[in-house]
């Protein structure tokens, strides 16, 4: 497994080039500067002080709160110079189990909020961060003895300027999500869905798994969020296009096969550097093809051959679908066999497609609900965009590119995208880092993506029922990302402050004893909760 102990300092590199750049502009653009600010900390104002973002909501429960507060939102961006909004997925609540309408609203946009609500702050203009206010505000929830010897912790404003880094690298569990989340959102892109299709190669008709991480063993239901393609249509599709292909051709062509094809992503399915104990029962082999997640068709734990399932589904799918066209009068296509492997051509036919949600929506729901399986797929096509190779090894040379090109500090060992491996080892500087280079980005880049689906404290996701004894006022001033093992904690996100300065953080606890596992949880949630109740703005 390709490792990388390459790692930028602070102030190094490109980095410390662009910020020598934008001190020596700093003058100069003073009058210009803060309408940025302004944006950047109303972007973090409406991603951390509601659970609902701003644009794009279809979902008709979350729409009668979104859509006044995206109406709002966009006249008070109008004045803002340089807006950064624009470019945000639209956000579902299908998920979560907190009704929105519990979600504080940003009080700067008039908006009626229910009560109880936590007070959103108001955004300030191009303020520093005052380091020493951080260190105090952190110094109680971080000495708690139930976070173990070994508590790591990096926090920095929205340029990505440190004001608390400490502990070094550390084992991150699921915030390692972000790093996957980031390099899809740039490098297979936010709009780019998956196809599952079926050919007609010679007798046999191949399902070919195109790598839809949610693809569905039955239809669902419409609001179901994002939205799943599955095989049951696309064997009705393919019924119907056999059947008026085939309808003039002699009765033995009209006798077919099932075969499959998985080859799309190569190397291992199942991590090495997994416990052997998480095979059928933490998660399945990752596959090009399987439905409901790899899970096994017998309902419990998963598929130690996800794809043979997904296949089996489909040809039980397909014969009924088959067997009710001859039902209308139409010509009767056979299935003989079960389904077997086999490697599909370009020069076969297609038959029929179902195509997956957009990667973006993807990414949403992996990182609010932290999912493994999702996560491991979307790694594949990072290689895939990178490489060629649709392999864990490339995968992750596809996500040090990304990091490398946005001058974020490397994970010192990384060994696969969900964060189950216990090997992995990265600095909580990597992590705001990266978060920082996404609310600094353009307003159109991808990298946006990242802040929809980060949980909101005590409202949504992996949040929902937390941060339950932290500062009630602090409560509606964070999102972010859950990360859970044995023996290990970790939360990495974004913070307003009670001057309503946005801040970005990662707070790791990798040496937590069993007993303390659920009380280090919570630590961490009052070591988050205190940035978003301090006045940290300098």
């Amino acid at each position: 497994m390709p490792r990388s102990d390459a790692r930028h300092t602070s102030g190094g590199g490109r980095r410390t080039a662009r910020r020598a750049a934008r001190a020596a502009r700093r003058d100069a653009r003073a009058r210009r500067r803060w309408p940025r600010r302004v944006g950047l900390t109303a972007l973090a104002l409406v991603l951390v002080a509601t659970g609902v973002v701003v644009s794009g909501v279809a979902d008709p429960v979350v729409a009668p709160v979104a859509e006044p507060l995206r109406r709002a939102a966009e006249d008070a961006f109008d004045s803002v110079s340089d807006s950064v909004t624009g470019s945000l997925p639209g956000a579902s609540q299908d998920e979560d189990p907190t009704d929105p309408l519990a979600v504080a609203a940003p009080a700067a946009l008039g908006l009626t909020t229910p009560t109880p609500a936590a007070v959103p702050a108001e955004p300030v203009t191009d303020q520093p961060v005052d380091a020493a206010a951080v260190r105090r505000a952190l110094r109680g929830p971080l000495a708690a003895d139930v976070l173990g010897p070994h508590v790591s912790v990096a926090v920095a404003d929205l340029d990505g300027d440190l004001a608390l880094s400490r502990g070094g690298a550390a084992i991150p569990a699921s915030t390692t999500k972000l790093l996957t989340s980031a390099s899809a959102l740039r490098l297979v892109g936010a709009g780019t869905t998956f196809s599952t299709t079926t050919v007609l190669q010679g007798r046999r008709v191949v399902l070919v798994g195109g790598g839809d991480p949610l693809l569905a063993s039955s239809p669902v239901d419409d609001d179901t969020w994002p939205a799943r393609a599955d095989v049951v249509t696309l064997a009705r599709r393919t019924a119907a296009t056999l059947v008026r292909d085939l309808a003039d051709a002699p009765a033995g062509r009209r006798t077919l096969r099932v075969g499959y094809d998985d080859t799309l992503f190569s190397g291992p399915g199942f991590n090495s550097t997994w416990p052997l104990g998480y095979r059928g029962e933490v998660a399945p082999p990752t596959s090009a093809l399987w439905v409901d997640e790899g899970s096994s068709l017998t309902g419990s734990g998963y598929s130690t051959d996800p794809a043979a399932d997904a296949a089996t589904v489909f040809t039980a799918a397909l014969r009924d679908a088959l067997a009710a066209q001859a039902r209308t009068g139409q010509v009767r296509v056979r299935l003989v066999g079960s389904a077997s492997p086999v490697t599909s051509t370009q020069a076969a036919a297609t038959l029929a497609s179902v195509e997956s949600a957009p990667v973006g929506q993807l990414v949403e729901r992996l990182l609010q609900v932290s999912d493994n399986q999702v996560t491991e797929v979307l790694l594949r096509h990072v290689g895939l965009a990178a490489r060629g190779t649709g392999s864990i090894a490339a995968g992750l040379a596809g996500v040090r590119r990304v990091l490398t090109s946005l001058d974020v500090p490397l994970p010192r060992r990384q060994e696969d995208g969900s964060g189950l491996s216990r090997r992995n080892r990265i600095d909580p500087r990597t992590f705001v880092g990266l978060l920082a280079a996404a609310a600094d980005s353009d307003e159109d880049d991808p990298l946006r993506g990242l802040f929809p689906g980060l949980p909101a404290a005590g409202s949504t996701g992996s949040l929902t029922y937390r941060f339950a004894d932290a500062p009630a006022a602090a409560v509606g001033h964070v999102r972010a990302k859950t990360g859970t093992l044995s023996n290990v904690t970790s939360l990495a996100g974004v913070a307003l402050d009670a001057d309503g300065t946005p801040l970005v953080f990662a707070l790791l606890a990798d040496r937590v004893a069993d007993v303390d596992e659920l009380s280090a949880r919570d630590a961490l949630d009052r070591a988050a909760a205190a940035l978003g109740a301090c006045a940290c703005g300098g």
